[in-house]
């Protein structure tokens, strides 16, 4: 697992500077034909890879509750995330990796039930989640770069 932790930190970072410069107005932007903007895209990427390993477990999330229920699956983004929050989702966007990490390393996510993804597709280990969670995040990286084109 040690290669899509790699992977994950690596595309996170490659997201971070695409993004990189962008303001606070552009980061909220929803362009027509789209129904959520860059922020939230970044911030429900943390929000599902929190959920799928540890709230699904019954483990403690790294964000808050409130972040959780603003960024969850099947949520439009809140009003306006501001400078202060973005930078927050900015840094969780990496350490909540790492952190993320060194939890599956000492054996956190033993208890990961099985579950059925969206689509059909049954997840039935936290191995799985975090190979579905890579697809997910490539999945909104895609939407990211699409969205920044428009803004």
């Amino acid at each position: 697992m040690k290669k899509q932790f790699e992977i994950y930190r690596t595309t996170r970072k490659t997201l971070l500077a695409y993004i990189e410069g962008l303001s606070a107005e552009q980061l909220n932007r929803i362009p027509a034909g789209f129904n959520n903007n860059i922020i939230w895209n970044l911030a429900h990427m943390i929000t599902t890879q929190q959920g799928v390993s540890y709230k699904r477990g019954g483990l403690s999330m790294l964000i808050d509750d409130a972040t959780f229920e603003n960024f969850k699956p099947g949520t439009v983004p809140p009003l306006f995330v501001d400078d202060e929050q973005i930078n927050q989702y900015k840094n969780l966007f990496l350490s909540t990796i790492d952190c993320w990490e060194r939890d599956f390393n000492n054996g956190l996510f033993s208890n990961n039930p099985s579950w059925r993804q969206g689509m059909g597709i049954d997840i039935n280990n936290i191995q799985e989640s975090i190979n579905f969670l890579l697809w997910h995040d490539g999945v909104h990286g895609g939407i990211i770069m699409s969205l920044k084109k428009l803004v």
